[in-house]
């Protein structure tokens, strides 16, 4: 009899332990079903014109913002862009083209988003909307070394070069800024436009400052003067009836302001 209670007594506690076991294995897949379907309904609840992909419109000759290393676009915006797209559970597609294709790319549907250290400007906000803006920049003006260019004010009667359909492109054209440039010399990037400078086509370039910087350092012979022509907002362009993608753009941004994520992938490249 104390055998057989024993054998009772062994069977039903292995019962209870299987018991146990089953419960801890349905509630781990409950909690990693939950975790997917949460990934699942972040993607789902924002319209992109492919299913699972940002795709980010930019023109990668823009350093520190995009540039290419070998076959890849890195750089600011680039790490944006895929630490967004994760955060919305979608891949990052970049797509790289001219500058002023950007924000056509956008309100056409060939692209999400236009991520290329873009300015929020009145003009561009007639097309396209902008999120919350993720650094702020300014408008610098590089010279030859000797160059009898010291401010924005000797740039009157100059040939200015800078990149077609850029904030300083629409400052130096733009008559009612008083700057006075004898003419505007459209580039597709910024190495272009340093190079006609170099060769003495051009008298000074016109670009952003951490661009400008970039030009300086790859480019012997030109200098950055410390003036900034302007104060600016960079931000990220979304087409104006995708306000979806624009609320989880924002949130994605907030959060990576707020966890020191931002301020991570800036420092790596603006303060190395």
């Amino acid at each position: 009899m104390k055998k057989f209670t024993k054998f009772m007594s062994l069977l039903l506690a292995g019962t209870m332990l299987l018991g146990a076991a089953g419960c801890g294995s349905s509630d781990t897949s409950a909690e990693g079903e939950g975790t997917t379907a949460q990934t699942d309904e972040t993607a789902s609840t924002v319209k992109t014109s492919q299913e699972g992909k940002l795709i980010w419109a930019t023109n990668a000759a823009f350093e520190p913002y995009e540039y290419m290393e070998g076959d890849t676009v890195v750089g600011i915006d680039a790490e944006i862009a895929d630490a967004i797209a994760a955060k919305l559970g979608l891949e990052a597609q970049v797509e790289n083209m001219e500058f002023d294709a950007i924000i056509p790319a956008v309100t056409s549907g060939k692209a999400d988003i236009g991520l290329a250290g873009m300015t929020v400007s009145e003009e561009r906000l007639m097309n396209v909307n902008f999120s919350d803006t993720y650094v702020e920049a300014g408008q610098a003006i590089i010279v030859k070394e000797g160059s009898d260019i010291k401010s924005a004010a000797d740039l009157n009667g100059k040939v200015v070069g800078v990149q077609r359909g850029t904030t300083g492109d629409e400052y130096v054209s733009d008559e009612a800024n008083g700057v006075g440039v004898a003419s505007v010399e459209r580039f597709s990037n910024g190495p272009d436009a340093a190079q006609s400078l170099l060769t003495d086509k051009i008298d000074a370039v016109v670009i952003d400052n951490e661009p400008a910087k970039k030009l300086v350092e790859n480019s012997e012979g030109l200098v950055k003067l410390d003036e900034n022509l302007t104060s600016e907002q960079y931000a990220i362009a979304v087409a104006k009836d995708n306000t979806e993608l624009l609320d989880a753009i924002n949130g994605a941004l907030s959060e990576m302001k707020e966890n020191g994520e931002l301020q991570a992938i800036l420092d790596k490249y603006l303060n190395a």
